[in-house]
C-alpha cells in the first residue's frame, strides 16, 4: 500500500481551499473568497495561481498595496505569465506607483502584444504620468491588431478628448458603439464630447442612454444634468443631480450644480443643503459662500445671507459682487444704513457699475432721500441707457415727487427697452390718470392687462379711468373683474407671477402697488409662503408692524426656512 506524504495532503487541502474561494466568488462573498485563497497560498506557497488569486482578491477589496507582494511572489514562480505582469501593473497604478506600473505593463505587452487589457493598462499608466501622446501611440498600435475592440476605441477617444480634439474623439466613441451598442462608457464619453462641441440635443440622447444602461453611473447623471440645464430643462436636470447625489454626494462639482438648479426652480431647502455640503468639501471657496448667501436671501433668511456674504468677503475682500450682495441682504432686512455703506464700498471699487448705482438708489429711496435716489438713477442710466429697471425706478421716483412729464418720459424709456413690462404700463397709466389724461391712462392700463390679465390693481385703476371717461359699462366690468380677481384662488402659478410683479413694484418704491400684488398672491395660493413673506416685508416698510408680524408668522409656519424680520 502507498501512503500519501504530508506535502501531498497539503497540496490536496490547498486545492480544496482554492476551490472554495472560487465558489465564494461565484456567490459574491468576497471576504470568504479572500480567506480561502489565503489558506490555499499558505498550504502551497509555491503555486503561482494561489498567490495570484490572493492578489486579485485583495485588489478587488481596494487594497492594492497588500496585493502587490502576492503578485510579485507569483511572478517569481512564473515570470513568463503576461497576465500576472498586467495584474501587478494594475495594482501598482492603483497604489500611485505609475512608473513601476508602466514597466510591468510593458513586459506584459511585449509578452502578449494582442492582449487588450495589457495595452489598456499601459495606456492608462502613461496618461496618468501625463504622457498623452505615448498613451495614444499605444492605443493606435493595439488597434492595428484589435480593431474590433470597443474598449480600445473608447479609451483612445477619451485621450483625444483630453487633448481637446473632440471631433476625432467623437469618431472613436462612435466606432466603439458600432462594435458594441451596449458599451455604456462609450455612450457616456460620446455625450460629454458632444456637450463640449455645444451639440446639446445629441449629447442629451447619448447621456440618457448611458444612464439607462448604467443607472448607478454618477458621472452620467451629472453630465446629463449639465446638458439638461443648458437646454433649459431645469426640473429634469435637478432630478439627475439628485440621482447622482444619492449615489455619491462628494462627486466634484455636483453639490454646487445641485444647489444652483434647486435655487432656480425654487426648491430652497434643497439648494441650501447642497451649498452647505459643497462648502464642507471646499470651505475656502468664496463663490460657494456667496451662492449659499443668495439662497438664504431667496429663502428670506437675511441674517444667514449676511453671514455667508461676510465669509465670502473674508476670503476675497475686494469682490464687488459680494459687496453688492451684502448690501442687498441688509436691504432685505430694512437695515438701510448698512445697505448704503456696502453699496458705496462696492462703488469705490467699481464706480462704472450701473447696477450698483441702481441698487444704491433703491436704498436711498427707501430712506426717503428722493433727490439722492434720483441722482444715482440718472448716473446708472448714463452708464447703461438700456438698464430698464433704472428708467422705471426713476419714473416712479419722479412721479412721487410730482414731476409727472419727466416721470412719463422715464417710464416710456423703460418700455422701449422692455415692451412686456406690465408694471411700467400700470405706473404709466396711474401717472396719466393723475395728469388728467384719461385716454392715455386707459391705453397704458390696457397694455398692462394684455401682458398680465390678472393684474388686479390695473383693473381697479382702469375702472376709475373709464368712469371718468363716461364709460359706465366698461368701468363696471373692470371693477367686477378686479373684485373677482381679489376673491379668486387661481393657484400657485398666479401666486408666483403676482409675487414677482410685487417685488418689482416694491423695489421701485411703489409700496401700495406692491401690497396689492402680494395680497393677490396670498389669495391665489394661501399656502404660498413667499407671498406672505413679501407681503410682510411691504407692510413693514409701510409702518404697519402688526399686520407685517402676522404675515411673517404665516410665512414662517408655512416654511421654517423663512426668517421673521425684526
Amino acid at each position: 500500500m502507498c501512503l500519501a506524504t504530508p506535502a501531498v495532503f497539503a497540496q490536496q487541502s490547498a486545492a480544496d481551499f482554492y476551490k472554495r474561494g472560487v465558489q465564494a466568488y461565484g456567490r459574491g462573498d468576497d471576504a470568504s473568497a479572500l480567506s480561502s485563497f489565503q489558506q490555499a497560498s499558505k498550504l502551497d506557497p509555491n503555486n503561482p495561481e494561489y498567490q495570484n488569486a490572493v492578489g486579485q482578491a485583495l485588489f478587488k477589496q481596494g487594497r492594492p498595496a497588500e496585493a502587490i507582494p502576492y503578485f510579485r511572489h507569483a511572478l517569481k514562480l512564473r515570470p513568463d505569465l503576461a497576465v500576472i505582469h498586467a495584474y501587478l501593473g494594475q495594482a501598482l497604478l492603483a497604489d500611485h506607483q505609475a512608473d513601476a506600473a508602466i514597466s510591468e505593463y510593458r513586459i506584459a505587452v511585449k509578452m502578449a502584444p494582442n492582449e487588450v487589457e495589457a495595452n489598456r493598462g499601459l495606456g492608462r499608466s502613461l496618461s496618468t504620468k501625463g504622457d498623452l501622446d505615448g498613451a495614444i501611440a499605444v492605443y493606435r498600435s493595439a488597434l492595428e491588431t484589435n480593431s474590433q475592440s470597443a474598449p480600445l476605441h473608447d479609451d483612445l477617444g477619451s485621450l483625444l478628448a483630453q487633448k481637446k480634439d473632440f471631433v476625432a474623439a467623437q469618431q472613436q466613441f462612435e466606432q466603439a458603439l458600432k462594435l458594441d451598442r451596449q458599451y455604456e462608457p462609450a455612450h457616456f464619453h460620446l455625450g460629454v464630447a458632444l456637450l463640449s462641441q455645444d451639440k446639446d440635443p445629441e449629447a442629451m440622447l447619448s447621456l440618457q442612454e448611458a444612464v439607462r444602461l448604467a443607472p448607478n453611473d454618477v458621472a452620467a447623471h451629472f453630465f446629463l444634468g449639465r446638458v439638461l440645464e443648458t437646454l433649459g430643462d431645469n426640473a429634469n436636470a435637478l432630478q439627475n443631480y439628485k440621482d447622482a447625489a444619492q449615489r455619491s454626494s462628494e462627486f466634484p462639482g455636483l453639490q454646487e450644480r445641485l444647489g444652483l438648479t434647486a435655487q432656480r426652480v425654487g426648491e430652497m431647502p434643497t439648494a441650501i443643503s447642497a451649498f452647505q455640503k459643497a462648502i464642507a468639501q471646499s470651505p475656502q471657496n468664496p463663490d460657494l459662500h456667496n451662492d449659499l448667501g443668495l439662497a438664504f436671501m431667496q429663502a428670506g433668511d437675511g441674517e444667514g445671507a449676511i453671514r455667508e456674504f461676510n465669509q465670502a468677503l473674508n476670503l476675497k475682500p475686494e469682490d464687488v459682487g459680494y459687496l453688492g450682495n451684502l448690501g442687498a441682504a441688509y436691504l432685505q432686512l430694512s437695515e438701510f444704513d448698512n445697505a448704503v455703506d456696502n453699496f458705496r464700498k462696492a462703488l469705490q471699487i467699481a464706480p462704472a457699475n450701473a447696477s450698483l448705482h441702481h441698487d444704491l438708489a433703491l436704498t436711498l429711496k427707501l430712506k426717503d432721500d428722493l433727490a439722492g435716489a434720483a441722482a444715482e438713477l440718472r448716473e446708472a442710466i448714463r452708464l447703461d441707457p438700456k438698464l430698464y429697471d433704472a428708467h422705471y425706478t426713476l419714473g416712479v421716483t419722479l412721479w412721487q415727487q410730482g414731476e409727472f412729464p419727466a416721470a412719463v418720459e422715464e417710464l416710456e424709456a423703460a418700455l422701449a427697452q422692455k415692451p412686456d413690462y406690465a408694471e411700467a404700463y400700470y405706473t404709466l397709466g396711474t401717472v396719466y390718470k393723475q395728469m388728467n389724461k384719461p385716454r392715455e391712462s386707459a391705453e397704458a392700463l390696457r397694455s398692462a392687462l394684455k401682458i398680465q390679465p390678472d393684474f388686479a390693481g390695473a383693473h381697479t385703476t382702469l375702472a376709475a379711468v373709464l368712469r371718468q371717461l363716461g364709460d359706465t359699462a366698461g368701468a363696471s366690468e373692470e371693477a367686477r373683474i378686479g373684485a373677482e380677481l381679489a376673491k379668486k384662488k387661481t393657484g400657485m402659478q398666479a401666486a408666483v407671477f403676482a409675487t414677482n410683479s410685487g417685488i418689482r413694484l416694491l423695489n421701485a418704491g411703489d409700496l401700495d402697488g406692491a401690497v396689492s400684488q402680494f395680497r393677490r398672491a396670498t389669495e391665489s395660493a394661501p399656502d404660498y409662503a413667499m407671498g406672505h413673506f413679501q407681503l410682510a416685508t411691504a407692510l413693514s416698510r409701510q409702518g404697519k408692524r402688526d399686520e407685517a408680524d402676522a404675515e411673517f408668522s404665516k410665512a414662517a409656519t408655512l416654511d421654517p426656512h423663512l426668517k421673521t424680520q425684526k
